[in-house]
Parts: C-alpha cells; structure tokens; sequence
C-alpha cells in the first residue's frame, strides 16, 4: 500500500543542508523503502489546466531560483519519468471530470527535487510532477487528491509539496532556527483540524485560522494540504510526522494521511 504527504519544501538550501528537518525527510524515505513510484503536486509548477509529466525519460533538474551559492545550483536530481503511471493518473482525473493535460518536456521544480534528494537519495524511483492550479477554492483542490486515492491501492507515494505558512515580509533571515509564536499557533490550528478530519474550518481557513491570512499570502504553496489531504479521504486518518520552523516562521511540516 502507498501513503499519502503534505510535505514543505522550505527554502532550496534544504538540498545541501544537513538539519532537523532533513534528517526527518531521510528518515521518512527511508521508512518508504522503495516505492513502485512517487507522485508530487509541487507549488512551483502553476498551471491553469491540471497538467502532469509524461515521460518515460530522465527530468531535468530546474533551478527555479536565484541568488542562492553555486553548490545549489550543481546538484542534480536525475530521476526518471513513469509514462504507466502518469496514463494511470489520466485516467483517474478523467474518471473524475477533472481535465488534464501532459507535458513531455517538464522537468523538476525545487519543490520536488528539494525534498526528493533527502527522501531518496538515489533518485531510482520514477517520479511524476504535477501541477497546482491556484485559481482552484480549498474544496476543488481536496477533490483533485481524493480524484488520485486509488493510486495508494499500489505501492505509490502522493505528495502535495508547498509551504503551511509562506510570507517572505514576516522571515527573519538571521534567525536560523527561531520560532515565531504566531507561526505555531497557526499551524497548530491547521494542524488540529487536519487531525479531526474537520474540512468545513479548513476549507474556511482565512476567516477562522489565527493569522490565517498573514500565513497563506501565497495559496499556491498553501493549497498542495488540500490535494494532499484529499487524497487520504477514504480513511480521513492523518498524523503529524514532524513540525519545526526556519527564519522564524518558513514552516516545515509533515503530515501523512493514512
């Protein structure tokens, strides 16, 4: 059986940094073992149609950023494509009236390959990107996910990757390891009404959440916990698998949906 994340990608520097966090991402792969594939809805692929890689080739590594040192910008992430599983994928969101398109050429933003590097070092599992439309409200985003749960029926890995809270004006780049109290307390509430599987609140986050709207200026990295979640309806069983904070208040969460 697959299993199902909400993962934060934090900052591109995670790839060459050896931290809390990434410690916690080698753990998770490693307990993953070798998926048949993984699956990641990242944040920086947005798109007005719901589009996924479709290729049986190895992605191009992209570096969908600047200002970052050298080493950065030398990794690279060469894992290949699974046109199987992206057909499956198709077919899923066809099932569903969800409409959909390929793309042949799409490599790997670093919302995918940031995380990926951690999780499986090796890059020998096929990895398929897809997409975020941010256009989308809260409950279409939860449909998109719930569209994908039969793919945990194999041994696939879904992965909504982004950021719960993602407001560059409130980081303090000086404060490498600060929590910010404000953070917490939203994140906390995400975090307990995940748990209680209470999808009304969520869905109504900006109106409800303590500093919701000041944590999620940025819905395109916000929305991949509703795919993520989403895809986890069928048994609504979610469990916090790590939370901890950069800059004071870049969130890096794991949630999994069992």
């Amino acid at each position: 059986m697959g299993s199902s994340f909400f993962i934060a990608h934090g900052s591109p520097m995670l790839a060459i940094q050896d931290n809390v966090y990434t410690q916690e991402l080698r753990r998770l792969g490693e307990k993953l073992g070798k998926p048949e594939a993984v699956v990641v809805f990242s944040a920086h692929w947005v798109s007005p149609r719901q589009t996924v890689t479709y290729t049986e080739g190895t992605l191009e590594t992209i570096y969908d950023f600047g200002g970052f040192p050298q080493e950065l910008f030398e990794v690279v992430y060469p894992a290949k494509g699974s046109v199987p599983v992206a057909k499956q994928i198709l077919e899923l969101f066809q099932s569903h009236g969800i409409e959909a398109g390929v793309s042949q050429t799409r490599g790997l933003d670093h919302g995918a390959w940031v995380i990926l590097k951690h999780m499986f070092p090796e890059a020998d599992i096929p990895v398929i990107n897809l997409s975020v439309n941010p256009a989308l409200p809260p409950e279409k985003q939860y449909a998109i996910g719930e569209a994908l749960a039969a793919l945990k029926e194999r041994n696939i890995v879904v992965i909504g990757s982004g950021s719960t809270i993602h407001n560059f004006r409130y980081m303090n780049f000086h404060a490498e390891n600060q929590e910010d109290a404000w953070a917490k307390e939203f994140d906390d509430w995400l975090i307990a009404c995940i748990k209680a599987w209470d999808t009304k609140a969520l869905f109504d986050y900006k109106r409800l959440a303590p500093y919701g709207a000041q944590a999620t200026p940025d819905y395109e990295h916000f929305l991949p916990v509703f795919i993520a979640m989403g895809s986890g309806a069928a048994s609504k069983d979610a469990a916090l698998i790590h939370q901890s904070y950069q800059y004071g208040s870049l969130s890096h969460v794991i949630v999994e949906f069992r």
